[in-house]
């Protein structure tokens, strides 16, 4: 799943949670957003592959409730996922966010 943080229609707490959900907590990921503004959660983690993003969260390490349907019904998760893309694009703080 993708989120348009371009689109008001896309970009909603709603479905900042379907993204969260969309991934299980099984290996390590991380949250990413491309120059253009697509937020998705990635498998690739770290420094790989980054020369397309505007920012990267920290990694989620695997079994600590970062993704999946779990960590999708905590809504200060959710809302705190949500505040930091928001204020982050389209504008980034830092190309590497580990505090939010």
């Amino acid at each position: 799943m993708e989120l348009d943080l371009n689109n008001p229609q896309d970009f909603t707490l709603d479905n900042v949670k379907r993204l969260i959900a969309s991934k299980d907590d099984s290996v390590d990921r991380q949250l990413r957003v491309t120059l253009n503004g697509i937020a998705y959660i990635s498998d690739k983690v770290g420094g790989d592959d980054v020369m397309e993003l505007a920012f990267r969260l920290e990694t989620w390490d695997a079994k600590n409730s970062y993704s999946g349907v779990a960590a999708s019904n905590d809504q200060r998760h959710i809302t705190r996922i949500y505040n930091c893309l928001k204020l982050n694009w389209p504008k980034p703080s830092s190309s590497y966010i580990d505090v939010y």
